[in-house]
C-alpha cells in the first residue's frame, strides 16, 4: 500500500493546458502577421535594387557602345531579365528602339514582383529615372 504522502497529484504531471497552448499559438500569430509583411516589402525592395543596378549597367553599356559606333542603335542588350539567372523578376527592354541619340531602358516587372508600388522603372541616355522621387510615394531610385 502507498503512504498518503506519496500520491501525486493529477495536475502536477500534466502538461501544458489547452488553454496555454492556445495563448501560445496565438502570440505566433500576432508576430507572423506584423512580420510577414515586412519581410515581403523588404524582399520586394531587394528584388528593385537588382533590377536598378542592372538598368545601370546596361545604360553605361550603351554609353560605351556610343563612344565606338556614334550610336545607341548599335547596342543589343546582352540579357532581358533581372536577375540575369533564376527566376525573373523583372523584364529589361527598350521602351522604343534606340537611335544615333537617345534610348530609353525599362525593367517591367512580372510575377510576384508586380506588386511592388514602384512598377515599371525607366533610365535614359540623360540619365532620366522613373518613376521619379516623390514626398508622397515609394521612394523607388
Amino acid at each position: 500500500m502507498m503512504a498518503l504522502g506519496s500520491t501525486r497529484n493529477r495536475r502536477d504531471a500534466a502538461g501544458f493546458t489547452l488553454i496555454e497552448l492556445m495563448i501560445v499559438v496565438a502570440i505566433i500569430a500576432i508576430i507572423a502577421a506584423i512580420a510577414y509583411p515586412s519581410f515581403t516589402d523588404q524582399v520586394r525592395k531587394s528584388r528593385r535594387a537588382q533590377a536598378k543596378a542592372d538598368l545601370l549597367e546596361l545604360a553605361q553599356l550603351a554609353e560605351r557602345s556610343r563612344t565606338v559606333h556614334n550610336t545607341y542603335g548599335e547596342f543589343d542588350l546582352p540579357f532581358a531579365q533581372s536577375p540575369r539567372e533564376g527566376t525573373a523578376r523583372y523584364t529589361i527592354q527598350w521602351s522604343e528602339e534606340p537611335d544615333a541619340s537617345t534610348f530609353e531602358l525599362e525593367a517591367v516587372p512580372v510575377g510576384s514582383q508586380e506588386g511592388d508600388p514602384c512598377g515599371t522603372l525607366t533610365i535614359n541616355q540623360a540619365n532620366r529615372k522613373t518613376p521619379a522621387p516623390s514626398d508622397d510615394g515609394p521612394v523607388c531610385w
